[in-house]
């Protein structure tokens, strides 16, 4: 059995007391043995007086304070003998064999410090919080040993041996009591990830404690969100399998009925404030699944929209009759005065990096203000959600009086910049890589700035970022970019492009999901042709030799001649050649309810974009956009997207469109089609595919089902989809006469048009292409990947399909 040291000289204490008789309470002075760095008057004083009592009590107080590794109490005469043996000092403490975790890390967590004592207690203990930062680091079967070395004087070093181990993952995630939803649904939830052939490209499948609580409360909000109002989660175990090498994860929930709302009401105990005006700032409505989401947006709303009204201590408090019958939930949110408390000071504790007024700014309330439980709940939402901490936590303590309360906000800085490698192949533009720096919180100001370079089969560029996200101290995004581009001609355009301009932007929060963002751009463009003839425009003297009748196209021979050098560049691409400058304002309205922007299941995200180019530069048109993706779960895993697109493009005062600003579309429209393969073209160049000569006008559609593919692995990241698309690009209005530059007879062209023509657009009309087909989405290691298979149904004569189209990048 064994008795610790301050149990064991307690009782030797209390036998020698029992032998010796009671020190006499008028004991002239008290005898200190065995100190040598502590002083003897320091020692005796934590003996207040001679019963015994006071003697347990000074005992236990000495060995409190981890100076001594034994104390003994006993009676000499007239004098009481306290013999002690004092601890070791530590001159240092050393980690030996860690390369995961840092040594930082490792110092920051153990209790034995440089020039404190030691003690053989705590180096135990300390052995076990290393094992277990190593846990949390997903390295379970880490091994930590500790030695001392011994030095002159008393000191001595310890030295923790670390035998890291591998990599402890999760091997499987079960879920016991989920009936609604599946254990793959949940899973999809879960930040946390199994183990699989790929986890060597990954992190998200390493065992860690803090993840899987966040993982918890993800699945928690999901359920409410979904109607679940009595959802709980009954406990969560980590077992480690030493034969399967990881964690197997087990977590038991009870998920209860699925609510509908009956009624919703607005309850106002505050004079002069009717609770029915506050009904329209209710997210909910009678009929609709219950959804905890709502719930929070709505004591949000409430809460300011009170507080203008001159109640800033209000509380707003969501009250939910649940009837388990009909399974309806009547709410009323519930207005009442609270306490009046104000903010004495914000005080921010652990920033050595992100500056105060950037985490100060985050804040919609300040130092004098009523205090708001609500508001600051969203000021450490929002400060979580920046990336710039590892950890926020926000509490409160007490004022200077009893209405003042101090809000302390801690946080721990973690690293924002990033050095990112990106790649990707796709069948329209080939492979291209990416070298960027991304700093997310310059020099912890907040401010987010990046410089990237490009280098691909067809295009190199560079591109430099800057945002500042509070422009003058409000919520306005300003920022600017700056960047060259060079693209060559390839299999689907015919030109090269250099680019070099810039843009100044803003960004407006209008609400929770809409925001508006003006902007300014000015660029340089400059097109060249690599086939071109030694003449600006080809003079009509040297004809097409060698093209067989209809070559592909149905037309005779002498469609071709005498208009242009075999496969040479269009005239109208022709035209374009040369440096332009454009100058123009436009903006971006968006609207994302998105439930999750890199996987959505439910949800609406619209774009309506507008640029007007004429503000000086050489280009004068009106260029309109717009974008519409809804997204919905069908089943289970299967989610439903219907997709919305279309442009406008209209030149102004006079001015004629350059072929290079129309619109050339292809697979980002109708799949199955081939990139520039849908509009109008240019068919007399001699080319059996003709130029794309663009169009001002297209719109389109797709519907597509999105789906697991089923009896693999979850975490392979795979899903199928079904699609059908449907759209349209024409309206091309540049000119077809090219008379002051050559001239062709009406005879040399077909079909016969007037003087001087020597361009024949085809394919120019409003017919609907449509395709069908299927797709292998794969979420992968190295980025999202794609694969799509589509088959073109309806087709002009002179549009290009493409049935197989793949693209796909990563970061790393």
């Amino acid at each position: 059995m064994r008795i610790s040291q301050g149990r064991f000289a307690v009782a030797t204490i209390a036998l020698a007391w029992l032998c010796a008789g009671s020190f006499a309470a008028s004991a002239e002075n008290v005898l200190v043995q065995g100190n040598k760095r502590v002083d003897s008057l320091t020692i005796a004083a934590y003996f207040s007086g001679s019963d015994q009592a006071s003697v347990n009590k000074g005992v236990k107080d000495l060995y409190a304070t981890g100076l001594f590794s034994s104390i003994k109490v006993s009676r000499a005469g007239g004098q009481v003998v306290i013999s002690v043996t004092e601890n070791n000092v530590i001159n240092r403490v050393v980690f030996e064999g860690n390369s995961k975790v840092k040594t930082e890390t490792l110092s920051a967590e153990v209790q034995s410090k440089s020039r404190g004592p030691y003690s053989q207690a705590m180096v135990d203990a300390d052995i076990e919080r290393i094992k277990d930062v190593y846990r949390r680091a997903g390295r379970a079967a880490a091994k930590v040993t500790a030695r001392t070395v011994d030095l002159p004087n008393g000191r001595l070093d310890v030295v923790f041996t670390i035998d890291e181990g591998e990599k402890t993952g999760v091997k499987t995630i079960n879920f016991v009591g989920n009936q609604a939803y599946s254990s793959g649904k949940l899973r999809d939830l879960m930040q946390t990830t199994e183990m699989n052939y790929l986890s060597f490209f990954k992190s998200s499948d390493v065992y860690d404690p803090d993840r899987i609580a966040s993982d918890l409360e993800l699945i928690r909000r999901f359920y409410l969100k979904n109607g679940y109002a009595d959802f709980r989660v009954v406990g969560s175990d980590a077992q480690f399998d030493p034969e399967q090498g990881g964690y197997i994860i087990t977590i038991t929930v009870e998920e209860g009925v699925q609510y509908t709302v009956a009624s919703v009401s607005v309850e106002s105990h505050l004079p002069d404030l009717d609770g029915a005006s506050m009904l329209p700032l209710v997210r909910l409505s009678a009929g609709e699944v219950y959804n905890g989401d709502l719930v929070e947006k709505t004591v949000d709303a409430l809460t300011k929209e009170v507080g203008k009204h001159g109640y800033p201590f209000t509380r707003v408090h969501p009250r939910g009759d649940r009837d388990p019958a009909t399974h309806t939930v009547t709410i009323a949110f519930v207005l009442d005065e609270g306490p009046r408390v104000y903010i004495e000071r914000i005080v921010v504790r652990g920033n050595t990096r992100t500056r105060d007024y950037v985490i100060r700014r985050e804040f919609e309330i300040g130092e004098g203000d009523a205090y708001n439980k609500v508001l600051i709940d969203r000021a450490e939402r929002r400060l979580n959600n920046l990336g710039y901490f590892k950890k926020v936590k926000i509490t409160n303590e007490q004022g200077s009086t009893s209405d003042r309360v101090i809000v302390v906000v801690d946080v721990e800085d973690q690293p924002t910049g990033s050095l990112s490698l990106s790649g990707g192949y796709s069948t329209t533009q080939g492979f291209i890589a990416e070298v960027s720096v991304t700093e997310t919180n310059f020099m912890g100001r907040g401010q987010f700035v990046r410089l990237a370079v490009s280098e691909g089969q067809f295009s190199r560029g560079v591109e430099f970022n800057f945002t500042e996200p509070y422009f003058l101290g409000d919520r306005i995004a300003a920022g600017f970019d700056v960047y060259a581009k060079k693209s060559d001609a390839f299999q689907f355009s015919f030109y090269n492009n250099f680019t070099t301009g810039g843009t100044l932007r803003l960004g407006f929060p209008v609400t929770e999901e809409i925001t508006f963002s003006p902007r300014y751009s000015i660029y340089d463009t400059d097109i060249s042709i690599p086939n071109n003839s030694s003449q600006p425009f080809n003079d009509c003297t040297d004809p097409i030799f060698g093209i067989t009748p209809g070559f592909g196209t149905g037309f005779p021979p002498d469609f071709f001649n005498n208009c242009l050098t075999n496969g040479e560049a269009s005239l109208a691409l022709k035209e374009a050649q040369g440096p332009f400058l454009t100058s123009m304002f436009g903006y971006t309205l968006g609207y994302n309810a998105l439930d999750n922007n890199k996987n959505p299941t439910n949800g609406l995200f619209v774009e309506f974009r507008q640029d007007i180019a004429g503000a000086g530069g050489d280009e004068h048109y009106v260029r309109t956009t717009g974008d519409l993706r809804y997204y919905h779960e069908i089943y289970d895993q299967i989610v439903g997207l219907v997709h919305l697109q279309g442009g406008d493009l209209a030149a102004f005062g006079g001015n004629q469109l350059r072929i290079v600003d129309n619109f050339n579309l292809g697979p980002t429209l109708v799949r199955g089609f081939a990139p520039f393969g849908i509009g109008p073209r240019d068919i007399g160049t001699g080319d059996p595919q003709g130029n794309p000569l663009g169009g001002t006008k297209y719109y389109g559609g797709s519907l597509e089902v999105q789906f697991p593919l089923y009896g693999l692995p979850r975490d392979l990241g795979l899903k199928g989809a079904f699609f059908a698309d449907a759209g349209t690009l024409y309206g091309f209005t540049g000119r077809t006469n090219f008379s002051p530059n050559g001239v062709c007879t009406p005879s040399d062209v077909f079909p016969t048009f007037t003087q001087g023509n020597c361009i024949t657009v085809g394919a120019d009309s409003p017919l609907i292409r449509t395709s069908a087909g299927g797709s292998i989405i794969w979420s992968s290691p190295l980025g999202p990947i794609r694969f799509d298979f589509a088959k073109a149904i309806t087709k002009s004569q002179f549009d290009q399909t493409q049935f197989f189209r793949f693209s796909g990048g990563t970061t790393f």
